[in-house]
């Protein structure tokens, strides 16, 4: 096939042998990292295919580098590249300050609508680590990058539009609006005077408007569900064991709640023969192990308070036995069940300790925007850092995909030729499989494989093995770590 556009059709990306792939280098170490990490996946091509297939790279400018040649931090060229070739890359970049745009990167997924943030957590041999057993956290999450509180619906105090939610809150709904803990001048006087009384310090209240910031959360079933079942079709698509479900729907019911409860819904509704529910395993395996066992023997077991409960609670759990055994009893029965993708579901803040204590629990992670954001650092940090974390920001349905750094610019380290370029060559692994160039991904990943475990690393690396007592290890430039990922392809 001849060079040209990566293109969507209904059986999914068509690639031509010579893609012509935009790129943004990325501010700050941006152009260190780039260097090395494109000299990698052109090898990794080269070498895969002998050069049958090769990447045409087209620089588009975002960033510091955009706003000093074009005085736009985000030329509309930049996002028509995008637009045009599908998939592309990009190093990290500098959020303006001062207004605009709030963040580039989120500018980016919010215009192309890239609703999936995928980021694999995985362990390298050799890579320091703060916890014992590295080799266990091995997962891909799934965060939703379009809602949430990072759609940024988000108000200053003081601001005409805190005044127009707050007085909307006040009028339409007082219950909601008594939640406000400084609402009202009257409430922050009062609270004013109880501090005087306490500190004999004078204080001023201020006017109410001016004391309270507003913003939205807002969670829709479709932005869930894309979100959901992308992890879904990745899970069953990688054999996979489980999607776990983060949230925290225990305290925002109607949000995190509902991405929950959407998400089990969509599972067993549009992936009914591939899945079982946690909840389905245990009628199941009871049944399984007593053939003879009531629908209501059953019921207990799965619900230890089912005795305390009303006979009204009774009667549903026990038409819920009834209903799991009814649908599926034939088909995942009989031990079935263990051979089909697990769907369950963690809250989010136990999720930020078990991953820690139990990494092996989790496996493919759905959540929303602002869960996605800790935990994937929160997993990063166990196996080396953001400074190795790929990530990449996709449209399942259009193909639209920009792969990216997951960590900042480092502007003091610019031009040094020090840092870390792991984040960047690992997002283009990512981007290469996402192509169906697995080859050359395969060779990327055996190349970091062979560079770290000969310990040839960069000062971030280099810097804690040291402190681990490990003298052998071998400290290297940004430019020599990519030139050493070549040699062990």
């Amino acid at each position: 096939m001849a060079s040209g556009t990566i293109t969507m059709t209904r059986a999914g990306l068509s690639v031509p042998d010579e893609p012509v792939l935009p790129y943004i280098e990325g501010d700050g170490t941006g152009p260190d990292i780039w260097r090395a990490s494109v000299r990698v996946m052109d090898a990794a091509v080269a070498k895969a295919y002998g050069g049958k297939r090769k990447i045409h790279w087209r620089e588009v400018l975002a960033g510091e580098k955009a706003f000093n040649k074009t005085g736009s931090w985000l030329p509309e060229e930049t996002l028509e590249a995008f637009r045009a070739h599908l998939v592309g890359i990009k190093g990290p970049l500098t959020t303006p300050v001062g207004g605009g745009i709030r963040s580039l990167n989120v500018a980016l997924r919010q215009i192309l609508d890239l609703y999936v943030c995928v980021r694999p957590v995985r362990w390298f041999r050799g890579v320091p680590s703060p916890v014992k057993r590295p080799g266990d956290c091995d997962m891909v999450i799934f965060r939703e990058n379009t809602e949430d509180i990072y759609a940024g619906i988000d108000f200053a105090a003081g601001s005409a539009e805190a005044e127009v939610v707050l007085g909307v809150l006040r009028e339409k709904m007082p219950k909601e609006f008594a939640k406000v803990r400084f609402g009202t001048r009257e409430r922050a006087e009062a609270f004013t005077r109880a501090c005087e009384a306490l500190s004999g310090h004078a204080g001023s209240p201020g006017d109410s408007e001016v004391m309270v910031g507003v913003g939205i959360k807002a969670v829709s079933r479709l932005g869930s569900e894309r979100l959901i079942g992308a992890a879904i079709e990745h899970a069953l698509r990688e054999r996979r064991r489980s999607v776990t479900l983060v949230h925290k729907g225990n305290i925002m019911k109607f949000t995190e709640g509902a991405f929950k409860d959407w998400g089990y819904a969509l599972a067993t509704r549009h992936f009914r023969s591939s899945v079982v529910t946690e909840r389905e395993t245990w009628i199941l395996g009871n049944k399984d192990a007593e053939a003879g066992l009531t629908a209501e023997g059953n019921a207990r077991m799965i619900d230890p308070g089912f005795d305390m409960m009303t006979p009204e609670q009774r009667g549903k759990i026990v038409k819920e036995v009834e209903g799991v055994l009814g649908a599926i009893g034939a088909s995942h029965g009989g031990g079935k069940w263990k051979e089909k993708l697990l769907i369950k579901d963690s809250i989010a803040d136990i999720t930020l300790q078990q991953v820690l204590t139990r990494p092996r629990d989790f496996d493919v992670i759905a959540t929303l925007n602002l869960n996605g954001d800790y935990l994937s650092d929160a997993l990063a940090a166990q196996v080396g850092g953001i400074g190795i974390a790929p990530g990449a920001n996709i449209n399942y349905v259009s193909g639209h995909a920009i792969f990216e750094a997951t960590h900042g610019t480092a502007p003091k380290y610019a031009n040094l030729d020090q840092v870390n370029p792991g984040s960047v060559i690992l997002s283009g692994e990512m981007m290469l499989r996402y192509m169906s160039w697995s080859e050359a991904a395969d060779l990327i990943i055996k190349g970091m494989d062979g560079a770290i475990g000969a310990k040839t690393v960069t000062y971030d690396f280099e810097r804690l093995l040291r402190a681990e007592g490990d003298t052998s290890v071998k400290k290297v430039k940004c430019s020599e770590f990519g030139e050493a990922v070549v040699r062990h392809m």
